[in-house]
């Protein structure tokens, strides 16, 4: 055959050279602390005022007492606590006043003798003489021709209303100990004892380079095949949580003469590399080759046994470490948090990251490959006092499965599942959990995003779970959720969602929203015709793709129908949204498929209506009278709720039954 250059890069892409030396997460850190010191770097001087979030990088000890005098801590009168014993409210004991009122920062001058006593402020310097302080509330003023006098009702003890010298910190005593994090409280006493700068550890500087021909920067157009780069942002935000500073070198394309560039600069301005992209060894990939050609040791690692996060690459050049994460976005959070985080807080001088675990229900079988430790994320609910965990599933793709997990459990790399009903293991996505007052777990829609909106802004926190209709209605019987919207059309009564109701279960009224036909406009096989000869002309030519949905959405049920037994080419191709068949129409993947119409008009597509389908929601009667249910149920059947609906392009249920239909 003749070799031509796309040949030769079909053949490299097929031949994909192998990772170097799968191993596993335990033995991958190991080799990794080997190769790089965990350790806090230098100290650097900074102005108090800039010390916030910093680590103290030595223990302090303070060069003045604190308070650096005795002073009162009350506004009243210094005076000889033995000069008012006896003192009561029916025979007080009267002290002559001194000549000077002792404010905040007014030196004594006189001292108190006995039979005396000198006015102070609170803050104010004790005099000379006097051992207490009496509050102005315990005496009485006046004057007669020998001056001024003060009439004391409750006797005083020695050190009374005293804060003596150094009884906050003393000279010589340790203020803060080293690897102290700075707050506002620990500024605060350095402030006190006359500090104007802090030594701290010296933040790490992590330099950040996204690689990839299809990586794009936020806010440029977005061509066919490219997507926004995520990677550098999460990452860069990352380093700043974890304390760290991410010095962005941008988007390098997949050429190894720039990549090596970029990363010898990065090697020499940082203290930590960090490329996301180009590990996986696929014919476009370079991150890993580049090293090779780097300044020893090298490569440490390249090919840890998780999921996701295999393509992972860790090396060191110099003393400087460099970590090429996978390119999709879970892959490279997780990856991440694993590998790069306690280095960097490690280099910060912070203390590791708190894990805090939870026991939680896993109510489906979660299938896993076995030889890797999977990590699988999950949403949490209540279930009669007990934890749900509900995976997202969204894959290592995914750029919204991490933001919108509590936390993730593991699948042992000698296990192929984790079993519906056992206990798993939860750590907590920033160490928290706070479990939500209302649970929908069922179809998704965007008029209930739009309901979930207005939820939050009465205090109420949602959790939504798209887990298709049937998977909410199975849910809400496992008692794992409050309502289960839902759209589902029974084949033989054509009816929406009652005749799937069951003892314990009511229906509440949601709202009506148009399905159809979804093409490409000006495709004149489906313009003009109706929907179920549009159906019946397609199933019948095998050169249109239909793009299907999954199986128990209400949707799959409704294009069953149309299709009547029917099995058109793209018939297995089933994506779980009505975005995602609109995007495969839009971008030539397929032909055809069956959304609602507001996602066609988004998509700019043709719309041959099938139904107006009803996307009610399923009650557990037994939480009807929970606060959360309540107010989702109230908002509802509000106008706030339908004129929002109408927004969308929907029919409220309930606009519908005051019209009588």
């Amino acid at each position: 055959m003749t070799r031509t250059p796309l040949l030769d890069a079909v053949r490299a892409a097929a031949r994909q050279e192998q990772f170097l030396d799968v191993v596993s997460r335990d033995e991958a850190e190991k080799r990794f602390r080997a190769a790089v010191p965990h350790a806090a770097l230098g100290a650097e001087n900074v102005r108090l005022t800039e010390a916030l979030g910093r680590v103290l990088a030595k223990t302090l000890t303070s060069a003045i007492d604190l308070p650096p005098f005795d002073r009162s801590s009350v506004d009243g009168f210094a005076l000889r606590a033995g000069d008012t014993a006896g003192a009561s409210e029916g025979a007080p004991v009267r002290l002559r006043l001194n000549g000077e009122v002792l404010a905040c920062g007014t030196a004594p001058r006189l001292t108190v003798e006995q039979g005396t006593a000198t006015a102070i402020a609170t803050g104010g310097v004790v005099p000379r003489g006097a051992d207490a302080v009496v509050m102005i509330e315990h005496t009485s003023f006046d004057e007669d021709e020998t001056g001024p006098y003060v009439d004391v009702r409750r006797p005083a003890a020695p050190g009374g209303f005293v804060a003596f010298a150094g009884s906050d910190i003393a000279r010589g005593e340790t203020m803060l100990r080293e690897g102290a994090v700075l707050t506002s409280r620990e500024i605060g006493v350095l402030a006190a004892c006359g500090l104007p700068e802090v030594p701290v550890v010296r933040r790490p500087r992590v330099g950040i380079i996204s690689t990839g021909d299809e990586l794009v920067a936020p806010g440029a157009k977005l061509p066919s095949g490219a997507i926004y780069d995520s990677n550098s942002a999460i990452t860069a935000a990352a380093v700043r949580e974890n304390g760290g500073e991410p010095v962005l070198f941008g988007i390098i394309r997949d050429d190894e003469t720039a990549l090596t560039e970029t990363v010898r600069r990065a090697v020499l301005e940082t203290d930590l590399v960090v490329l996301s992209g180009g590990t996986s060894k696929g014919a476009g990939d370079v991150s890993h080759r580049i090293l090779t050609d780097l300044e020893g040791p090298g490569i440490v690692v390249h090919g840890v046994a998780l999921k996701p996060g295999k393509p992972l690459c860790l090396a060191v050049t110099g003393t400087t470490p460099v970590v090429v994460l996978p390119g999709f976005p879970t892959s490279a959070i997780f990856t991440f948090h694993s590998f790069v985080v306690p280095l960097v807080r490690a280099m910060a001088g912070l203390p590791p990251e708190g894990e805090q675990n939870v026991e939680a229900g896993l109510p489906v079988r979660v299938p896993s490959e076995l030889g890797r430790t999977e990590y699988v994320m999950v949403s949490l609910a209540e279930r009669d006092g007990d934890l749900v965990a509900f995976p997202l599933g969204r894959g290592s793709g995914s750029v919204t499965a991490f933001s919108q997990a509590d936390g993730f459990f593991a699948i042992d790399a000698l296990a192929d599942a984790a079993d519906a009903g056992t206990r798993q293991t939860v750590r907590l996505i920033g160490g928290r959990l706070r479990v939500p007052d209302l649970v929908l777990a069922g179809s998704h829609d965007i008029g209930l995003d739009a309901l979930v909106g207005l939820l939050a802004q009465r205090g109420v926190f949602v959790r939504t779970l798209a887990i298709g209709s049937m998977g909410g209605l199975s849910a809400l019987k496992r008692g794992e959720c409050d309502l289960a919207p839902a759209h589902l059309l029974h084949p033989e009564s054509r009816i929406y969602n009652k005749p799937y109701l069951a003892p314990g279960l009511s229906l509440v009224p949601g709202w009506r929203r148009r399905q159809g036909i979804v093409f490409r406009a000006g495709d004149t096989r489906f313009e003009g015709r109706t929907a179920a000869d549009a159906a019946a002309a397609a199933a019948a030519n095998a050169a249109l793709i239909l793009v299907n949905r999954n199986a128990g959405s209400g949707t799959r049920i409704l294009l069953d129908g149309l299709l009547d037994g029917a099995r058109p080419a793209g018939y297995a191709n089933q994506p779980k949204s009505h975005n995602a068949v609109a995007a495969a129409v839009e971008q030539g993947r397929a032909d055809w498929g069956v959304a609602i119409e507001n996602v066609a008009k988004l998509y700019g597509l043709g719309f041959l209506p099938v139904a107006d389908e009803h996307y009610d929601f399923f009650l557990a009667d037994a939480r009807r009278g929970k606060p959360a249910v309540k107010a989702f149920l109230d908002l509802l059947a509000g106008e706030e709720a339908r004129s929002a609906l109408r927004a969308l392009g929907f029919v409220p249920a309930a606009s519908l039954a005051e019209a009588g239909e």
